[in-house]
């Protein structure tokens, strides 16, 4: 079994790989006779080839992809202001399972791309030159946390014993020498506006805004509902919160199949999806044909959508089947909120009364 390339993207070193990476060479598809002609030894290192493609067959250009890249360039464009002024911040607000990661890390790969191809790896001064930083928060993210993790980004040495105020003088360090211009703070609902140390992180990234010289691209789960953009405040208060002033929130929608327009966003997907198919029986069609089924399997969520493929590739390797029918397709297990809704979603489209609730279940 070949072992998956193993890198972290809170590291600046995986981070250089993601971004520096060369596309995955796709297997040639083989047809029924060819497999047959193949040893035992050869039929195993294609399927395991295969096995690699379709977990990694790279990134499906959908619409909400589109639209949020081309808001988050606007910002970034913008964002040309001199050190004593503060940048606005863009915040990619949705419900899990919808791309919001993958959406935000793509950005700044093409960014970081762009910047390294105009400026080259090192900076006037002579230091390495990092683009882009981006770090992951944990259900206990603290202030002297939040500052290590982007010290670590680097890969400062001073991040075992230094107390929150020297971590983020080292931070800021890292991101002037570095010539930083963009920073991805991913899983920001994890900070519990309801305590102390929370509170205190949300405050810090204000701070990390005002002093560091980088656009911030925030990510998070349900950020509106629990008043992230209040600042926690409530009442009359809310007026007085600074984030909903500074941040620009971008939705991801599910798709849905309520509209016209929702239908044709949804088969372009799928027709996309069939174009790196590497499986000797499939045929063009195949997944449109069952458009309905699968919206019903994965509600319109790219996440489950895109599992529901690859263990379905996975399978019909496996099994010898060579193509992602319906039959196969029934077999596979996907994650339970998916799962929950599917049998109210069969009902709704049996019976053409699909509503936009629905379909953004």
């Amino acid at each position: 079994m070949r072992q998956p390339n193993l890198f972290s993207l809170s590291r600046k070193e995986g981070w250089r790989r993601f971004v520096d990476e060369a596309p995955r060479k796709r297997p040639e598809t083989l047809t029924r006779h060819q497999l047959a002609a193949l040893s035992e030894e050869a039929a195993e290192d294609y399927n395991d080839a295969r096995h690699d493609w379709h977990a990694n067959f790279g990134i499906v250009q959908t619409p909400q992809l589109a639209a949020v890249h081309d808001a988050l360039d606007e910002i970034v464009a913008a964002n040309r202001q001199d050190g004593d002024r503060i940048r606005s911040a863009a915040v990619i607000d949705a419900l899990p399972g919808l791309g919001k990661t993958t959406i935000a890390n793509l950005f700044g790969r093409a960014f970081d791309r762009q910047q390294m191809r105009r400026l080259g790896p090192v900076t006037d001064a002579g230091h390495e030159r990092v683009p882009a930083f981006r770090v992951g928060l944990t259900s206990n993210t603290t202030l002297r946390t939040l500052n290590r993790m982007i010290c670590e980004f680097y890969g400062h040495p001073a991040t075992d014993r230094a107390n929150a105020a020297t971590l983020a003088s080292h931070a800021l360090d890292c991101v002037l020498s570095c010539e930083t211009q963009l920073g991805i703070i991913d899983d920001i609902h994890f900070i519990d506006l309801d305590r102390r140390d929370g509170l205190a992180v949300s405050n810090h990234l204000k701070w990390l805004a005002n002093e560091l010289p980088v656009t911030f691209i925030y990510v998070g789960v349900g950020l509106a509902e629990r008043r992230f953009f209040a600042d926690g405040l409530s009442g009359k208060n809310v007026a007085l919160a600074q984030t909903a002033r500074r941040w620009t929130r971008l939705e991801v929608a599910p798709f849905c199949l309520s509209t016209d327009h929702g239908r044709r966003h949804w088969r372009s997907l799928l027709k996309a999806t069939e174009r790196q198919l590497t499986l000797a029986d499939h045929r063009p069609g195949m997944l449109g044909r069952n458009a309905d089924y699968l919206f019903e399997r994965t509600s319109g969520h790219i996440g489950s959508y895109f599992t529901l493929v690859m263990r379905g590739c996975y399978r019909a390797i496996r099994t010898g089947s060579e193509a992602l029918t319906r039959d196969l397709l029934d077999e596979v297990r996907l994650d339970e909120a998916s799962e929950q809704a599917r049998q109210q979603l069969a009902a709704a489209l049996t019976h053409g009364t699909l509503t936009g609730t629905q379909a953004a279940s």
